[in-house]
């Protein structure tokens, strides 16, 4: 047994885990929850990243957008979170088995790095006409989190109970 698999059975048996196993409520509740909070997520980044690479909000300073959607962002990402993890106790062992919530997870820390790259190296260049850096960032963001809400969405029709 993996340490994923290990880790999934031993949450099963926590109350957390059965309560809201047995709950006819809390799940469809908590995942509406999790879908408004990943729409504010992808929404806010997406219009960060559509100024990055230059089709919208154009006549903005990309330092301000990125300064005013930013609380938004991460507020709804903690949301997203909890509400997530609160949805993976739920059925730990289907999750740690799914091909598409596993691949949700590596892409989350793709989008990840690629956020700390632009910061690191693309961020300084904003204000630099023609700059190809934050354009690769905002347009590796959008198909990173374009691919993640895909793969969210297929984890319902794949998983198993």
């Amino acid at each position: 047994m993996s340490l994923l698999q290990d880790f999934a059975q031993r949450l099963s048996e926590t109350r957390l885990s059965e309560a809201l196993t047995d709950s006819t409520y809390a799940f469809p509740a908590i995942e509406s929850v999790h879908v408004i909070a990943i729409t504010l997520v992808v929404g806010s980044i997406a219009v960060v990243d559509l100024r990055l690479v230059g089709l919208a909000s154009r006549g903005r300073d990309a330092r301000e957008l990125i300064r005013s959607i930013l609380p938004v962002t991460w507020s709804a990402f903690a949301l997203a979170a909890i509400t997530g993890s609160l949805l993976f106790v739920a059925n730990p062992i289907s999750y740690a088995a799914n091909f598409f919530f596993l691949g949700k997870m590596v892409l989350l820390l793709v989008a990840a790095l690629n956020m700390v790259l632009f910061h690191v190296f693309a961020h300084q260049h904003l204000e630099r006409e023609g700059a190809i850096l934050p354009k690769l960032s905002g347009a590796a963001s959008l198909i990173l989190w374009t691919t993640i809400v895909a793969f969210g969405r297929w984890i319902g029709f794949t998983l198993s109970q």
